[in-house]
């Protein structure tokens, strides 16, 4: 990727500023860029490197996406559309986890590995990016700041789809501010042509095709190269949305057919948080999601930084305004979805690339602090919190569940399953799967059963799921001894089960419930 880490020989500083991660004068020689992304690059692997033995899949559909990526990689095709193998993701990551999958054998840890690949990688056009708007000291206190980035951290050791977006995010951003440092067309055919893998990827990335074309538009004072800009920009991001639209158009009637089913998650998951806190606290809590989100995953420090930086900039960089607009126009309409349409949740996952952006404003923001004895006292603070933070939330969500612990795992470093969820599926690894064993699975409303499926080490034809269309046959073909059942669960409310004590009997065959394991799951075994 040489055109994201290309940069200007003698990057601009805002007026004023003053070196505050070295004591080295302007006037010194810049250290290599080569030994620093080396540096930045093994600070960014290291905390993810020690949580991989410990994260599992779970939040941002990484069991799902995993599942459909081997589906895939059995049975390689173009994907064309919703139903022809992507359902509501992107396609691309499928491929990538897909392509893994042929090389790790493990399938729980491939995806896992993609995104550790390529969220280590996003220091790389981060690092081009501040560099290029500030200097090297500001690229290198961003590339810090986002190693330690507790949601991050998470991401890039799972196998959910925003490590790999971001990454090509970032990418996007460091050509355009190459593009315009350089007053050059080839960096924005090569954002433009970037910012196809990132639609392909995830859908949230469209938001910022007109956004950039428009930030493009009006950028400079030459109309003729700013129109000449955003056209060729605009034109070129479009080949990958408009063969996706034109796929889900032809197999579904209708070329937006994957957003709208994302949209009516949102839409089903907005009316639940309304029957749950009430109007208006959904409302206020939405209103404050995008600074929560920052102030709790970046820490306080850094984000409050990154924000200052950016009301600096924003007065005293005009050229950086493009960047601020790529992260403060989508937080503005979802927020604005959120809290005035109740037609959108807010999600931690959805916030990425808007908080990426005020990692490079971090350094600015701290420039404002006056004395350099107290831009050092608060430099040491921010760095402190800036570990400490996602450290204890990651501690306190570690395979822990509560109240407080499911509500901030979805954001923290670690990400483990619920306890008893992994109690059984470690049973049904350990105990079942080594001795040709089979198991029916219940269907559980929180999708809980997708977990345990993954987890439990059987293969499909050994697996009864009550979410088949198929869980009969699959009922008669593996004959299985054991049943889990969730409490809520679609399996109760079976015309074929009846459920008595610790007894459940399933189209005349009775199960005996088995100790050992806690609630909302139950083991039972065929007489």
């Amino acid at each position: 990727m040489p055109s994201a880490s290309s940069v200007p020989a003698a990057p601009p500083r805002p007026s004023g500023s003053t070196p505050l991660l070295s004591a080295v004068p302007d006037v010194a020689p810049e250290p290599s860029t080569r030994l620093l992304l080396l540096l930045l690059l093994a600070a960014a692997l290291l905390p993810r490197l020690v949580l991989m033995p410990f994260n599992e899949n779970y939040y941002g559909d990484a069991v799902a996406r995993t599942e459909l990526a081997e589906r895939w990689a059995n049975e390689p095709h173009l994907i064309t559309s919703y139903g022809d193998g992507a359902y509501q993701f992107g396609p691309l990551h499928l491929y990538v986890v897909g392509a893994a999958l042929k090389v790790v054998e493990d399938k729980a840890l491939a995806g896992r590995l993609v995104s550790l690949l390529f969220g280590v990688l996003s220091v790389v056009p981060l690092f081009s990016l501040t560099r290029r708007l500030f200097d090297w000291r500001a690229a290198v206190g961003a590339c810090l700041a986002f190693s330690v980035w507790g949601m991050h951290l998470q991401m890039s050791t799972t196998a959910a789809s925003e490590a790999m977006s971001l990454f090509f995010m970032l990418w996007v951003f460091a050509l355009i501010a190459e593009g315009l440092d350089d007053n050059r067309m080839g960096p924005f055919f090569g954002a433009a042509l970037v910012l196809n893998l990132a639609c392909a990827v995830r859908y949230d990335a469209w938001l910022f095709m007109p956004l950039l074309s428009l930030a493009l538009l009006f950028w400079g004072e030459d109309r003729v190269a700013a129109i000449t800009r955003a056209v060729g920009f605009g034109l070129l991001c479009l080949p990958f949305p408009l063969l996706w639209m034109q796929g889900n158009e032809m197999a579904h009637g209708d070329p937006f057919f994957p957003i709208h089913a994302v949209e009516q998650f949102h839409a089903d998951w907005t009316r639940e948080g309304v029957a749950r806190v009430g109007e208006w606290r959904y409302r206020l809590e939405s209103l404050g999601f995008w600074p929560g989100v920052a102030l709790l995953t970046l820490s306080p420090g850094v984000a409050l930084l990154g924000m200052a930086g950016m009301w600096r900039s924003w007065r005293e960089r005009k050229d950086t305004r493009w960047l601020m607009l790529a992260a403060l126009v989508p937080a503005a309409y979802f927020t604005f979805r959120a809290v005035v349409l109740l037609d959108f949740q807010p999600l931690g996952r959805f916030t990425v690339t808007e908080l990426a952006v005020l990692l490079p404003f971090v350094v600015p923001g701290l420039e404002l602090v006056r004395g350099a004895g107290a831009r050092r006292a608060v430099a040491a603070v921010c760095a402190v919190l800036a570990v400490a933070v996602p450290l204890a939330m990651g501690l306190y969500t570690f395979r822990a569940d509560g109240r407080w612990q499911d509500s901030l795992r979805p954001v923290s470093p670690t990400s483990t399953n619920p306890v008893p969820l992994m109690q059984v599926a470690r049973f049904l690894k350990e105990e079942v799967a080594p001795k040709g064993g089979a198991a029916v699975v219940d269907q559980d409303p929180s999708y809980m059963d997708l977990q345990l499926a993954f987890f439990s080490g059987l293969p499909d034809e050994r697996l009864a799921r009550v979410r088949w269309e198929t869980f009969r046959k699959h009922l008669r073909l593996a004959n299985p001894e054991y049943l889990v059942r969730f409490d809520n669960g679609s399996l109760a409310r079976d015309p074929g089960v009846k459920l008595e004590g610790r007894t459940l009997t399933l189209d005349g065959v009775a199960y005996e419930e088995q100790d050992g394991f806690s609630a909302p799951l139950h083991v039972y075994r065929r007489r």
